[in-house]
């Protein structure tokens, strides 16, 4: 494709997004990263990404993808290595057990693997399988979707850089039982290592859009902040948990020295585990109700010097 082509996409996604949705991932392979975080911010908000002067959250995460790269980024967001990278900063105790680890489906021995358990895939988001019941699992529709994450490199999603050279692996995990009254999700937003945001994440989602999964934002003193984005707020009255201090010291462990991390805890009938760590909060896509907060939350991101490579030019 030549340049002027790539540039009519960038200019028109609404427009070419219905005829060629399903080819994206080949012609989004044809364009650099900054023609493509332009081509994504256009299409899902609608106007130009300002990357010589940012402003709000989602404008400064896709300058974060472009300008600011730590090989060290890679590891953090490989779900295997990550899990010993945090290990080794906050503790053992906190990890999830692994009790598997694969370069492909068929070598998954599941005569070894105890009733329940989940399978994800290290590189990708979404190559996840939760098996409640060994007896019913459905083994072809899991080696089927698991197979189809091995095959995928997410960094070509929304150029989240980090995860282009992950390698593809499938891990298996002790299940953790995520929907019991005592349970919830914290996804704690770091800027330059301190604890700001918190999203406390409730009930389960599902692929289909059905589901009772809540989200609800709130300060690092645990107030409600009114904005909603991706599911709806709860009704009922969050009470912070007496393990939050804990939780948000071993957040900030983990994002020392990184303008934006976002870290995710699983705190289950008083237990703390690790999740993973995120650099771009729904790739820099998160629409925000009311929008003024997309600016709000962008003010907590102060911008490191910037550092190019080839692959980011034009």
């Amino acid at each position: 494709m030549n340049t002027n082509a790539i540039k009519q996409i960038i200019r028109n996604p609404k427009k070419l997004l219905g005829r060629v949705n399903h080819r994206y991932p080949t012609l989004l392979k044809l364009m650099s990263d900054t023609q493509c975080v332009q081509f994504w911010y256009k299409h899902c908000f609608g106007k130009k990404l300002d990357l010589e002067n940012p402003k709000t959250f989602n404008e400064k995460l896709q300058w974060l993808k472009l300008y600011n790269r730590n090989p060290e980024y890679t590891k953090m967001v490989d779900k295997y290595e990550a899990k010993k990278y945090v290990a080794e900063r906050i503790g053992e105790e906190y990890i999830i057990q692994n009790l598997g680890v694969w370069d492909c489906f068929d070598q998954i021995d599941f005569n070894t693997l105890p009733d329940q358990f989940v399978l994800k895939c290290t590189h990708d988001s979404g190559g996840l399988v939760v098996c409640k019941n060994k007896a019913t699992l459905n083994i072809n529709h899991a080696k089927k979707k698991l197979n189809r994450s091995l095959k995928r490199n997410y960094y070509w999603v929304g150029r989240e850089w980090p995860y282009k050279d992950v390698k593809p692996r499938i891990i298996a995990e002790k299940y953790i039982n995520l929907n019991q009254d005592d349970c919830a999700e914290y996804k704690l937003f770091c800027f330059d290592g301190k604890v700001k945001v918190i999203l406390v994440c409730k009930g389960e989602a599902h692929n289909d859009g059905t589901g009772a999964r809540t989200n609800d934002f709130l300060d690092e003193n645990f107030n409600r902040i009114p904005v909603m984005s991706l599911n709806p707020n709860s009704k009922e009255e969050l009470v912070c948990p007496k393990e939050m201090e804990t939780i948000k010291m071993l957040a900030e462990k983990l994002s020392a020295g990184v303008p934006q991390l976002r870290v995710d805890f699983y705190l289950v009938c008083g237990k703390i585990y690790f999740g993973e760590l995120t650099f771009f909060h729904n790739s820099g896509f998160s629409e925000f109700v009311p929008q003024e907060y997309d600016e709000i939350f962008g003010n907590l991101i102060h911008l490191p010097s910037k550092k190019i490579d080839s692959s980011q030019k034009n």
